[in-house]
């Protein structure tokens, strides 16, 4: 069977992770540590890399020996001074979007700050590897010949316009690479409509 040049071609381009995904396979820990040591480099002159001594931290061991493991309410105040707009408080630079989620003591909703490293490096490329799993098992697949449903849940614009608070799957499409975006349904604005009566009447 003929498979369309833009199937093909977008196989091909999930296929091409297969190799790395292996290689965290067949060497976890090394994979493990190198990310470890990549995260506290990149923060060590954060609030929190510096309270904690990122930059001397070159183990699993030495990591788990200064940073101590905290609940959300332990974390809050910090949250509370990246909703409020600072800066390098536990990631460089400024925080976009926060997800929203139930569940917490001190109040309805707790705040996850979601930054442009989380989501490419971990939610879209989580996806990806799902996908270059599938397109290696099945050279002959059709499925970017079609369209994925995609809905979420919903997100807004904080008054002070610093950031977006809302659903993490929002977040989610409404920033997906656009490879991915071309091949959902359905149109962005009825995916990210407040109540699911109405994505669903559209």
């Amino acid at each position: 069977m003929r498979i369309p040049l833009k199937n093909s071609f977008l196989s091909w381009m999930m296929k091409k992770r297969i190799h790395q995904i292996e290689l965290f396979l067949k060497y976890p820990l090394q994979v493990q540590n190198e990310l470890l040591q990549n995260l506290t480099d990149t923060a060590k002159d954060t609030v929190f890399g510096k309270k904690y001594g990122f930059s001397a931290i070159t183990s699993y061991e030495q990591f788990k020996k200064n940073v101590p493991v905290s609940t959300y309410e332990e974390f809050y105040p910090l949250i509370k001074k990246l909703r409020e707009g600072e800066k390098n408080i536990l990631w460089p630079g400024e925080i976009k979007w926060f997800a929203k989620s139930a569940g917490t003591t001190n109040a309805k909703s707790k705040y996850i700050p979601i930054t442009n490293e989380a989501l490419t490096e971990c939610h879209y490329k989580a996806g990806k590897d799902m996908l270059s799993v599938y397109c290696n098992n099945y050279p002959a697949t059709t499925l970017f010949d079609g369209m994925g449903l995609m809905l979420g849940g919903t997100q807004y614009q904080n008054p002070s316009k610093r950031y977006i608070d809302g659903d993490l799957s929002a977040i989610l499409i409404d920033n997906l690479p656009f490879w991915v975006d071309m091949h959902r349904t359905p149109d962005l604005k009825t995916a990210l409509l407040p109540t699911w009566e109405e994505k669903l009447k559209k």
